[in-house]
Formats: C-alpha cells, structure tokens, sequence
C-alpha cells in the first residue's frame, strides 16, 4: 500500500469532525490525516488534538488565524513531501466528501493516474442538497474555467481530489496565487500543462449538515477574475 496523507481544512467543524475521522478509517485504516485548523473559535483545534493524542494517525497543525484554503493545503502539501507521503487528498471535513469514494480513487491511481478528482459532473456523479441557485453557480463555474483554460475536466472545482507526490513535487508551490475555489483549478491546469494524467471518479456530494458553508462573494469574485490571469500567465510561460 502506498503511503497516504488525507489532508483536511478546519473552521468551526467541531461537530463534524470526529465522524469525518471515523468514515476515513473506516475504509483506509492505514492512512494518516492531517487536521490543519484555523484557530476555530467552536474548539475544533482542541477536539483535534484530543483525537490526535489518542490515535496516532491524526496530526494537527494549528494556525494562528483564518488565513483561507490555499495556504492550509499548500503548507499541508509542503509537509506531506518532506514526510514521504506516496499520495495526498484534500477532503472537506463537513461530510460532504464521502470517505467510501477512496477506494475509487486507489483503483484509478492503479490504473496509471496521476491526479485524481472526484467529479460530481461525470456518468455517476452529483450533488444532493443543493437548490437550483447552487446548481448553477457550480455547473457555471465549471464551464466557464474549462472554456478559458481548454480543459476537458469536467469538475474543475471539486475539492476532492488526490494527487501522486510528483504533481506536487513538480508544481512550484510558493507560484499558486489561488485561495478560495480557484484554487482547485489552478492546481488541476498546472498539473496538465506538465503533462500529468488526471482521472475524474464519481462523487455524489453532499451538502453539509452542520456549520456553515465557507463560500462568500469575494472567493466568488476570486474565482471569476483568476480564470484569464491563469490563460494568460499560461500563454506567456509563467506557469
């Protein structure tokens, strides 16, 4: 088995966090995660760190602050390598990503990929919980990034992904300018211009039962902008 880091973001999951760990080792047992959390008020960091005493599969890293998505992920990322991880995820701890998916992902890293995304816009795939607005917004979102970046991924924006240590390792991580949902794709366009292979498995997200959802109009307006720039620096060889 290869080694495997589940890399996981926190603000106020407390609620959601000790069944997220439950549902990862019940399907990977010998998977390592990593809680990195941003100084959530609700305690989630403490919660963490409980777990973490007991079970040492679970590591935390504490931040002093909310300082957004892409940096947890890329200082997760960064400490992933330097430990020898063979295969790192992003999960969301909100139960929106399904651990019983993981299996799918393993099989198609077997099968030869290099980056993995579980993909709610392919045969077998969706979300459950959303209204038409969200639809919307995702499904639009989607393809207005593969229309700009000539992508052929059909769910750029999926935060349930895994990636082989290469990609990482080949990405210069200190260069990702990304935060919010942008940041997905970003990540997935350079991977591709460096030629590595990306499988999509279904996923039926679900929306979150507890807490509140992160997305606002500024990660919105992010994701909007980021798009050209990213087409551009593209062009021009900066990526």
């Amino acid at each position: 088995m290869p080694k495997i880091l589940i890399v996981t973001p926190t603000y106020n999951e407390r609620d959601n966090l000790a069944p997220f760990l439950d549902g990862v080792f019940d399907v990977l047992p010998d998977a390592n995660v990593l809680v990195v959390d941003d100084a959530s008020p609700d305690g989630t960091g403490a919660l963490a760190d409980r777990i973490a005493a007991s079970d040492p599969r679970v590591k935390v890293y504490h931040r002093p602050g909310k300082l957004g998505l892409g940096s947890a992920y890329l200082e997760a990322f960064r400490r992933g390598i330097d430990e020898g991880y063979d295969l790192i995820f992003e999960m969301d701890t909100d139960l929106s990503h399904d651990p019983r998916y993981l299996p799918d992902f393993l099989r198609a890293f077997e099968q030869g990929a290099d980056l993995v995304i579980g993909s709610r816009n392919v045969p077998g795939g969706g979300v459950d919980g959303w209204g038409p607005g969200r639809h919307i917004i995702s499904k639009g979102g989607s393809l207005y990034s593969r229309t700009i970046l000539g992508l052929g991924v059909r769910d750029l924006t999926s935060g349930y992904k895994g990636f082989r240590r290469e990609v990482l390792e080949s990405i210069v991580l200190g260069d990702v300018r990304s935060e919010g949902y942008s940041f997905q794709v970003e990540l997935t366009f350079r991977a591709v211009l460096r030629g590595f292979k990306v499988a999509e498995v279904p996923i039926v997200f679900v929306d979150r039962r507890a807490g509140q959802s992160k997305m606002n109009k500024r990660i919105f307006a992010e994701a909007v902008l980021m798009m050209p720039r990213l087409r551009l620096m593209a062009l021009t060889g900066r990526l």
